[in-house]
């Protein structure tokens, strides 16, 4: 099992301490700097106003946005899976015409 490490992260000006396995410790740094910068971004607009209310307002566009890029993510490997089989038969099919030539 790994070793937890214990990292302090600032969101909003506010320090909060979180634990996690040692190896996870810089994908958690830029997790909540990513966080903090999309928080910033809803504060400085000026129409949310309260730490909660900002910090569901990221969580939903974060949200929002991840599984807009996993419906884009899933039509691109469609579409390449699509081309593979396509060549693939293509392929077989010019293989084939090669060995009914080799007769």
């Amino acid at each position: 099992m790994s070793d937890l490490s214990t990292v302090t992260v600032n969101i909003l000006g506010k320090e909060y301490q979180v634990s996690c396995p040692a190896e996870e410790v810089d994908a958690l740094t830029r997790a909540a700097r990513f966080l903090d910068g999309k928080m910033e971004d809803i504060r400085a607009s000026g129409k949310v106003v309260g730490l909660d209310r900002i910090a569901v307002m990221a969580a939903l566009n974060i949200t929002n946005e991840y599984l807009n890029g996993e419906a884009v993510l899933s039509e691109t490997q469609d579409a390449y899976g699509s081309r593979i089989t396509t060549l693939t038969d293509k392929v077989s099919q010019a293989l084939a015409q090669h060995k009914q030539l080799d007769l």
